[in-house]
């Protein structure tokens, strides 16, 4: 026998088993969807009531679990009736994308709010996100820190901004970095080449790397950019220059000249202008403010955080920087 035939007649065997398992998972979270309908159906016509819902579920969950074992139990059942209630018009608006298991439905039927549920739903199907992976998004809010979010949950839609892609703050916690003693510019940059895949993760769809230390040159010097990447859906060059202490107006005008030369020296005649971000241990508000960063369409400054912060703090953080943004907004368009 040849390894040839071996080899395909394997590669066989994993597709069937893998549309197998994809067709039975997508079968299974529609059917928890029309048990969950159901159930709220029976609840006095879709009015949901607690105390009767509650024993409702568990004469239901007594009565399959005869039959379908621990499947249905009363917890289950009651994940199915919240699924239901979270996502109502899924036979119409979401059709349970067939891309995302129970588990990953499990998680985002927890978010309360819609426009992110939407944008981890499309997050999760187009990059193919394992549950861990959107766990973690979730957990960091991802869609929160986003410069500016999405007015629509389908790309196509709408042109690309790379403020719908951009974020502030990274967490960095997949590292493995001290917080409290910062490394060096260089340390941060071997561990995030270190980690490229998770750091491509954080910094979101679109993003391929190019390279490191990306020397761009004139007549009579040169200078190198700490991390180059190519975002697709931008269809530009995204510079990365790395600054493990607070932001300065040295640093801006620095990433500045590092997009100009990119432009004229790099940029190819079917890019978009490249873009750039300072990503800084810490940064001034005010500093942004009254610095090119604030009218720039090219220029960015966001914060890295080397540890995940907790709930509090990062909601705290989010809070102050669309105070942040509110204020700007009223500031450019004064009543």
């Amino acid at each position: 026998m040849s390894s040839r035939l071996f080899e395909d007649v394997r590669a066989i065997l994993q597709d069937a088993r893998g549309k197998a398992y994809a067709a039975a998972n997508s079968a299974m979270v529609e059917a928890y969807w029309r048990i969950g309908r159901r159930i709220v159906e029976e609840e006095q016509g879709g009015a949901v009531r607690a105390e009767y819902g509650s024993q409702l579920i568990h004469h239901l969950a007594r009565a399959l679990g005869e039959e379908f074992g621990s499947g249905m139990s009363v917890a289950n059942l009651r994940n199915f009736r919240q699924f239901y209630l979270t996502f109502p018009d899924a036979g119409n608006r979401y059709a349970l994308r067939s891309e995302l298991s129970w588990t990953h439905w499990r998680l985002i039927m927890r978010v309360e709010n819609q426009q992110a549920r939407d944008y981890y739903i499309e997050e999760t199907a187009r990059q193919q996100w394992t549950s861990r992976a959107l766990e973690r998004a979730i957990e960091t809010r991802s869609f929160e820190r986003l410069l500016k979010a999405p007015q629509s949950a389908t790309p196509a839609v709408q042109e690309v901004n790379p403020l719908h892609l951009l974020k502030d703050p990274y967490i960095l916690e997949f590292l493995g970095l001290p917080e409290g003693a910062l490394p060096s510019e260089r340390q941060l940059e071997d561990a995030l080449v270190t980690r490229l895949r998770d750091f491509l993760m954080e910094l979101g769809k679109g993003f391929s790397f190019v390279g490191r230390q990306f020397r761009i040159s004139t007549e009579t010097t040169h200078f190198y950019v700490d991390l180059v990447f190519y975002n697709y859906l931008l269809k530009c060059f995204v510079l990365i220059d790395l600054k493990t202490k607070k932001l300065t107006h040295a640093d801006i005008g620095q990433m500045d000249m590092y997009v100009r030369m990119f432009d004229d020296l790099k940029r190819g005649e079917d890019d978009n202008p490249t873009i750039g971000i300072i990503l800084c241990a810490d940064k001034d508000e005010t500093l942004v403010h009254y610095s090119v960063l604030r009218e720039s369409q090219q220029l960015f400054a966001s914060k890295y955080r080397l540890v995940l912060p907790s709930e509090e703090e990062l909601q705290s953080e989010l809070e102050r920087r669309h105070i942040l943004d509110w204020s700007q907004q009223e500031e450019d368009n004064p009543t």
